[in-house]
């Protein structure tokens, strides 16, 4: 007796772990018959899991919180289960805009307060000049992408409501946007940083690693209505996907796993560009320049799948910076209730270990994140539409 189940995602290699346990007989082990559905827009997949079109989806943790406190769109109750990935997303620019950062940057081009401090420069001199603001594509409004850009951008004295332009693309087609001059810069996932390098029209200006040590940016979602009338399917998706995730961890497996993603049906973007994302090594520039980080994209590892309430915490304050929404104490509770590490414990039989509010979120600027005291957060920051 097998358990049916549809599952959306979008072609990026945070939804890996899903894919690999479907593709890889995982799922099918654990008595789950699984249809993966790709989609291309965040809001597809949102609201195809919100009416019950899908039993779980491939997610941007924002949007999970968005939709259990009825941010945007209308309230659905979600919980998250299991992170699909920590960080993954790279700030990509275009040729002239990286060759603008480089002319005014004063430091190290991996420090994200130098490249910052080096975009309100260039930022002001066009102001003067009198050209058109910049343009930089994110992926959805409640979107890590978009927090991202902002944290990084503001820490340099960019404001991104007024300096410049944001502007929300789906990830397959940020490639086309910035080699058709629509953007100078986008924040998306792996793989299409890498393919924008690849064809010559970009350069990676920052791993998202380098702004935050840690950022949940993927999670397995599914309703809260769903995953109390199914807590043992819920289980079983929850045990498919951590041994995808181990499975893909370990470096000997990465080719296959990489051969696997680059289906047409799944990414469908060569494998040689997906190993080279889950091995954290990447090509930067088109010149062939590469750099490597180990924390590019955790998707297992350092206990990378666990859900962290205080990362769901570091997202409503910035849906609360951002003028998204109110600080208010009961959406906080229910923000950080959607990330469930019970559920994880539970179907895994393990017991986890949290991670503690100085080291949840490793942000590059500001103060250590504390989860209970976000308006003492909030306060460090000079530029954001909250005010105590």
């Amino acid at each position: 007796m097998t358990t049916p189940l549809h599952i959306g995602f979008i072609p990026l290699v945070d939804a890996s772990a899903l894919i690999v346990a479907v593709d890889k007989g995982f799922a099918a082990v654990e008595g789950l018959d699984v249809t993966l559905v790709r989609e291309v827009s965040w809001s597809n997949v949102r609201d195809k899991l919100n009416i019950g079109r899908f039993d779980a989806a491939h997610l941007l943790a924002p949007v999970a919180i968005a939709s259990s406190l009825g941010l945007g769109h209308v309230k659905v109750p979600i919980v998250a289960p299991f992170n699909l990935g920590l960080n993954g997303n790279a700030i990509t620019v275009s040729p002239a805009l990286h060759a603008a950062i480089m002319g005014e940057i004063d430091g190290n081009a991996t420090d994200p307060m130098a490249t910052a401090l080096a975009l309100s420069r260039v930022v002001a001199k066009r102001r003067a000049s009198g050209a058109e603001p910049l343009t930089f594509g994110m992926t959805f409004p409640f979107s890590t992408h978009n927090y991202q850009l902002r944290f990084w951008m503001a820490a340099g004295g960019v404001d991104p409501d007024e300096d410049v332009h944001l502007v929300v693309l789906p990830p397959p087609y940020m490639v086309d946007s910035l080699a058709n001059g629509h953007v100078d810069a986008f924040c998306v996932g792996a793989p299409w940083n890498s393919v924008a390098v690849d064809l010559g029209v970009g350069h990676i200006l920052h791993f998202v690693s380098d702004i935050l040590v840690r950022a949940a940016e993927k999670v397995l979602a599914v309703r809260q209505s769903w995953s109390e009338k199914n807590p043992d399917v819920l289980a079983a998706l929850i045990r498919a996907a951590a041994r995808a995730a181990e499975f893909i961890e370990h470096p000997e497996n990465r080719a296959e796993a990489a051969r696997i993603l680059a289906q047409p049906e799944r990414i469908g973007v060569d494998a040689e560009v997906i190993q080279r994302t889950l091995d954290g090594r990447l090509k930067i520039s088109p010149d062939g320049t590469r750099r490597e980080s180990s924390r590019y994209l955790l998707v297992g590892r350092e206990g990378a799948a666990r859900p962290d309430p205080a990362q769901a915490a570091w997202l409503y304050a910035q849906m609360v910076r951002w003028g998204q929404t109110a600080m208010q104490p009961e959406a906080l509770k229910t923000a950080m209730g959607v990330f469930r590490p019970d559920l994880y414990d539970a179907a895994l039989g393990q017991q986890g270990k949290a991670t503690g509010p100085s080291d949840a979120v490793g942000a590059f600027a500001g103060p250590a994140f504390d989860p209970a005291d976000i308006a003492g957060h909030l306060a460090a920051f000079k530029i954001g539409h909250w005010r105590p």
